[in-house]
C-alpha cells in the first residue's frame, strides 16, 4: 500500500488524562481487543510522565505502542503518546507536532488535538477523558458531538483526580460516563458498529 493511499476513515480515539491516568490507560488497554481497527492516542498533559507511557504501556495491551514523532502515519490498531511539551494535530493522515501553545498553567493539549481531529479526520472520533487535574479536553466536547462522534467521561469515583471528568461532565456533552472497564467495551462496540456501517 502506498502511503498516499492510507486509509483516514478509520475510528481514532483519543484518551485525555494527566494525574490518575496512568491507571485508567492501563485499565482500558488490558481490556482492549488488538484487532479493533481503532487507533488509540494517549494524550497526557502531565508532562514529566508522558515521555515514560510508551515504554510502561507495552506490558498492557499487545498492540505496538509508539511515542508520537513529526509526520507519524496514523494506524489502527496501534496506540499512541504524545511527547512532553508538544501541542499534537493532525493532518492528511499523519500526527503533527507543534511547540506547545501554553507552557505555563494547565495545559491545553487535549483540547487542541480534539479540535484538530474534528476538523481533519475523516472517520469516528471517540473523545475519552479521565483521571486528572483542571479541565483539559472539555471546551472541545461539544465539537466532537457535534461532528457525530462519541465523549465519554471516566466515572468520578473510579477516578485518581476526578476534576478533569468533572469538567467534561460539566460541558453538558458528554454521552457515557464509565469506569475505565466499561469504556473499553463501549469502544468496542462503537468499532463493531463501525465495521458493519462502514
Amino acid at each position: 500500500m502506498k502511503v498516499s493511499s492510507v486509509a483516514r476513515n478509520f475510528p481514532v480515539v483519543c484518551v485525555g488524562g494527566s494525574a490518575g491516568g496512568l491507571d485508567a490507560y492501563t485499565r482500558l488497554l488490558r481490556h482492549l481487543p488488538t484487532d479493533m481497527g481503532v487507533a488509540i492516542v494517549i494524550v497526557n498533559h502531565l508532562r514529566s510522565v508522558a515521555t515514560l507511557l510508551h515504554e510502561i504501556l507495552p506490558s498492557f495491551t499487545a498492540m505496538p505502542v509508539a511515542l508520537i514523532t513529526q509526520n507519524l502515519h496514523i494506524r489502527p490498531d496501534h496506540v499512541f503518546i504524545i511527547p512532553a511539551q508538544r501541542d499534537l494535530h493532525v493532518l492528511n493522515g499523519e500526527f503533527r507536532l507543534k511547540q506547545i501553545s501554553k507552557p505555563r498553567g494547565w495545559p491545553d493539549v487535549i483540547t487542541v488535538f480534539l479540535r484538530s481531529l474534528t476538523e481533519h479526520w475523516d472517520g469516528k472520533l471517540i473523545a475519552v477523558i479521565v483521571s486528572g487535574y483542571d479541565g483539559d479536553g472539555a471546551a472541545a466536547l461539544c465539537g466532537i458531538k457535534e461532528a457525530g462522534g462519541i465523549t465519554i467521561a471516566q466515572k468520578l469515583d473510579t477516578a485518581a483526580q476526578p476534576d478533569m471528568p468533572q469538567s467534561a461532565i460539566a460541558s453538558g456533552c458528554i454521552d457515557f460516563v464509565l469506569s475505565p472497564e466499561d469504556i473499553a467495551g463501549q469502544i468496542v462496540r462503537i468499532a463493531q458498529t463501525e465495521a458493519q456501517t462502514g
